[in-house]
């Protein structure tokens, strides 16, 4: 008997995985800040988090390695 395998390959699955990669990807930022030893207030944690762009999210994923504050990420 073989297993429908459609859904795996579905639009609506790709989005889902892609919500992962971006979440994945939000929660990496913030940690990063945290390790360099600068302080993540609670409106940049829930503007990181809530984030679902995933090009944006790594932008700021890519600054958070050089940033003196926190809310640096978010500089024009």
């Amino acid at each position: 008997m073989a297993i429908p395998t459609s859904f795996f390959r579905s639009v609506t699955a790709e989005k889902v995985r892609e919500e992962g990669r971006v979440q994945s990807r939000a929660e990496d930022t913030i940690t990063v800040l945290q390790l360099r030893g600068i302080e993540v207030s609670d409106e940049v944690r829930e503007r990181v988090e809530s984030c679902k762009d995933s090009d944006l999210v790594r932008l700021w994923f890519n600054r958070a390695i050089t940033v003196d504050r926190a809310e640096d990420i978010f500089a024009e």
